[in-house]
């Protein structure tokens, strides 16, 4: 596995997502009902943020079109969206976050 630091677990609030940049890749930091979720912080249907979106039900949704994925697995769950995005396991050590981008969970 290849940890690298995203963020402090204090900067994490409930269903908020937020944005790291980790190395050259964009994530979203998700805490949601006590898990964390790390999930590349772009919509696979246009170039916006998905940190932008709300988090309901373990999904995060595209604020531009209304798609949503599933944080656990990446899959589009809504249209327009019909491929997923990549998530990525993550870690608390301490009160650090860490991401593993080299080692993506699969996604369908």
């Amino acid at each position: 596995m290849n940890w690298a630091r995203a963020c402090f677990a204090s900067d994490l609030e409930d269903d908020k997502p937020f944005s790291v940049e980790v190395g050259d890749e964009l994530v979203a930091i998700v805490q949601h009902e006590g898990e964390l979720f790390a999930i590349r912080d772009q919509c696979s249907h246009g170039r916006v943020m998905l940190s932008l979106g709300e988090v309901v039900d373990c999904t995060i949704e595209c604020f531009a079109h209304g798609s949503r994925f599933d944080l656990r697995t990446g899959e589009a769950l809504d249209l327009p969206a019909t491929q997923p995005v990549p998530v990525y396991p993550v870690k608390v050590e301490g009160d650090d976050v860490l991401v593993d981008l080299a080692n993506p969970i699969s996604t369908n």
